[in-house]
């Protein structure tokens, strides 16, 4: 009995002992628990660290491969300039003699690739957007219904038949005049006794063939049909390149016909009609017979840069209705003060900047890679990180590599050579203004009047910059500098054509004076 009592006491008291134990284990439990999550969050942070290692290898590993390509392309491009046979060596241009073509992408179809750079890509795509919609309820607040009327399309490009055939004819002249000419001359060039009458016959004749169908035709044909601004600006503008395209064609075929004798009975070494062609439709003004080429045509990548275009001229028109045009139409009203053209230039500055961008992207990246595409020519380097400067000099080198590299060799380099490597400054001072002429006279012919805004500001206050603003300035205020620059300047662009246009609306000239011809309206219109 006793030993019974014994035993259940003791499994009363280990009972208890288990019970009140419990609590322990418990909280045993719940310790081992944390310490096995925390255990699972510090080998998660130790998989994403390796994992981002791994990751950053293979991005490194990626861009040394890369580099590596493009180092071996150049070097396989500067080979075969300068390791070719003794009879091609004479009519090549050396690396340090000329811009060496080399197979490479653009730069936005790489930055594209990048999904943070996709992104801004896709908020200039919902600004056009909310352009489309605001312009829609406008409409539909104002006349009941919904309207897009793109009359301003219909008025800017008309007389296109007129455009078309004037086209036909500069294209015509410019492909047949200077390729015949100096065909000729170079045939007759190496006769003894006739080769400086030949020389002088063929640059008077080549000299009033371009005069007449590439100087005076274009303008004949703006003035006398009184075309609209974009039909103007298209054949202006075409001008412009079959001028620059045939000076390149000329300059670059001339010396190597005069360096290369023919043997008896051999044929003179002259460029095929069809690489003349050829380099009349391809993305560059620098002429080679040989350009590195694309196995293949991706008409899928040449149709979206094409929608690309036509969006960029929706988005262009948008820009005129929305933000310009109710504005300047106001401002014709008022008397030109200098109250009303600070609030017209910070007014204008955002427009302006926007298409600023859109030439820039409608036509220097769409349009001309949809032409290389067609013509699988290889060099999209049309354009650098121009949006990186620090400096205005680094800005007009990068903005427009095609226009560049012309004025970099016929104009710059060939000044140098004729002062004999000397007045540097002058030289770049003479390319400024040789471009700021060239850019008056189309916004002259495109517009119909007379006001030397972009010439000012190119030739006077883009010089300054150019000077002030040099390669030595590397940080990143110059960058926010550089593009306050460019909104004001804009702004300035857009201002004060706009209140011209408007002025010559409302304040037409009666005379045809030379004062009257090339005094701003905008200057002394008395607004009724």
């Amino acid at each position: 009995m006793s030993t019974h009592d014994t035993s259940h006491t003791a499994v009363r008291r280990s009972r208890g002992r288990t019970e009140s134990q419990r609590p322990a284990e418990n909280g045993s439990v719940r310790q081992h628990d944390n310490h096995t999550n925390m255990s699972n969050t510090t080998l998660g942070k130790e998989d994403m660290e390796r994992m981002k290692a791994e990751l950053i290898r293979h991005v490194q590993s990626r861009l040394n491969e890369l580099l590596e390509r493009a180092l071996s392309d150049s070097m396989q491009a500067l080979c075969r300039d300068t390791h070719t046979d003794h009879t091609h060596t004479q009519d090549r241009h050396k690396p340090d003699q000329g811009k060496v073509f080399v197979a490479r992408c653009s730069l936005l179809d790489e930055l594209f690739e990048i999904s943070h750079i996709r992104t801004i890509y896709h908020m200039f795509i919902a600004a056009l957007l909310l352009f489309i919609i605001s312009t829609l309820a406008v409409d539909y607040i104002d006349q009941g219904r919904l309207v897009l009327d793109f009359d301003l399309f219909y008025y800017a490009f008309g007389q296109l038949g007129t455009v078309i055939w004037a086209w036909t004819l500069m294209f015509a002249y410019t492909l047949l005049g200077p390729y015949y000419i100096l065909s000729v001359w170079a045939s007759l060039n190496h006769s003894r006794g006739w080769r400086t009458c030949v020389s002088a016959l063929a640059a008077l004749t080549l000299c009033a063939a371009q005069t007449s169908m590439l100087g005076i035709f274009p303008v004949y044909i703006v003035l006398h049909y009184q075309l609209p601004p974009a039909s103007r600006f298209i054949i202006i503008l075409e001008q412009i390149r079959f001028v620059m395209k045939s000076y390149s064609f000329i300059r670059e075929t001339t010396p190597a016909v005069l360096k290369n004798t023919p043997q008896k009975g051999a044929s003179l070494p002259y460029p095929s009609l069809s690489s003349y062609l050829y380099f009349l439709f391809c993305p560059t003004l620098i002429y080679r017979e040989v350009y590195p080429r694309n196995p293949s045509i991706r008409w899928n990548y040449v149709g979206m840069n094409s929608l690309k275009i036509l969006a960029s001229l929706f988005y262009l028109y948008f820009i005129l209705v929305r933000l310009c045009i109710p504005v300047f139409r106001n401002k014709s009203n008022q008397p030109f003060s200098t109250r009303t053209f600070i609030l017209a230039l910070f007014h204008a500055s955002f427009p302006g900047m926007l298409m600023l961008m859109l030439g820039f992207y409608a036509f220097l990246h769409c349009w001309l890679n949809a032409f290389a595409e067609m013509l699988r020519f290889a060099d999209r380097m049309f354009y650098r990180d121009w949006w990186n400067s620090t400096s205005f000099a680094n800005y007009y080198r990068t903005w427009n590599i095609v226009v560049h590299d012309w004025l970099y060799y016929y104009g710059y380099r060939d000044f140098l050579w004729l002062t004999g490597h000397k007045l540097r400054s002058v030289a770049t001072m003479s390319v400024f203004a040789v471009s700021a002429l060239v850019h008056e006279y189309a916004f002259t012919l495109g517009f119909g009047f007379f006001y030397p805004v972009m010439f000012c500001t190119f030739a006077g206050i883009g010089v300054v910059f150019n000077f002030a603003m040099n390669d030595k300035r590397k940080s990143p205020v110059w960058n926010i500098i550089l593009w306050t620059c460019l909104f004001i300047g804009q702004g300035i662009h857009v201002c004060l054509y706009c209140v011209e246009w408007y002025a010559q609306i409302q304040c037409p000239r009666t005379g045809t004076s030379f004062w009257e011809l090339v005094t701003p309206r905008s200057w002394t219109c008395s607004y009724q």
